[in-house]
């Protein structure tokens, strides 16, 4: 099986994805989204960011590669009414399925930027978008000292190294690592644009509960609870990562869960 699909897979990423819901359809309220708008969300998990688009009136295709993913997306578009909007299985590294210039908008946001060989994402995402449209990324950065750098940071130090070849999503955050990519597809430096934007995990919860459902549903942190579990270091990691959260934690409240994440905003103007 492909490991990124048994990865994402893994779990059930929408029990977070419930906590990003605000964020996303602020993020999509600034794309400029119109009636009638082609636009391709890809690594659209259960639709954070696709469900939003199609509510601004856009004509929207979800893309996953995770099969659980989309068929919550799909109940998800059922439960809303909205007949502007599916999701389909998916490889960002090969959209053969998906017709050359077909959207208007391509928007990625935490998604494509986990799939494998970033050179045929960036090609694909390329491909599919017609001259004059536009391809959104949102990507985690590196290093950076917000929450999900961290988890994964953190997380790296308790599983094995990754196979030889890998290349880490993480650099998707880095700016002249993008230019390279789009380049390669094509696009010059100058029709590539970047801010840094904030994300906001949200929930009732307390950041302990919070840190659970990271730990039960989501596929690299399980993996390195896993990992961690063998070689007697699981609680070491769970002190790790609840420090984290609760230092994190920006609601004001122990009882509730307000954490704010950076990411790097890529915008491609496609010529």
């Amino acid at each position: 099986m492909n490991p990124n699909k048994a990865l994402w897979e893994k779990g059930d990423f929408t029990r977070l994805a419930e906590t990003m819901r605000e964020s996303g359809a602020a993020l999509v309220s600034k794309l400029g989204i119109t009636k009638g708008l082609k636009v391709l969300d890809l690594g659209c998990g259960d639709g954070t960011t696709a469900i939003p688009s199609a509510k601004l009136g856009a004509d929207v295709l979800g893309v996953d590669i995770a099969s659980n993913l989309v068929e919550a997306g799909n109940k998800r578009v059922k439960a809303e009414g909205l007949t502007n909007i599916t999701f389909q299985e998916g490889d960002a590294t090969d959209l053969h399925e998906l017709e050359d210039e077909s959207f208007d908008l391509v928007v990625s946001i935490f998604g494509a930027m986990f799939a494998p060989k970033p050179l045929d994402v960036a090609k694909e995402m390329v491909r599919v978008t017609r001259p004059g449209g536009r391809i959104v990324m949102g990507n985690w950065i590196p290093g950076d000292p917000t929450l999900v750098a961290q988890i994964l940071k953190i997380s790296s130090a308790y599983t094995p190294p990754p196979p030889e070849g890998f290349i880490s999503p993480m650099l998707w955050g880095v700016e002249d690592q993008v230019i390279e990519r789009f380049a390669n597809a094509g696009v010059a430096k100058e029709d590539i644009s970047f801010e840094r934007d904030t994300f906001n995990f949200a929930v009732a919860s307390p950041p302990s509960e919070f840190l659970d459902r990271f730990k039960t549903y989501y596929g690299p942190t399980m993996n390195a609870f896993e990992a961690a579990e063998k070689n007697g270091k699981a609680a070491e990691l769970k002190q790790e990562l609840e420090t984290l959260f609760n230092n994190q934690n920006k609601s004001g409240s122990s009882d509730s869960t307000l954490i704010p994440a950076t990411f790097l905003k890529v915008t491609v103007n496609r010529r």
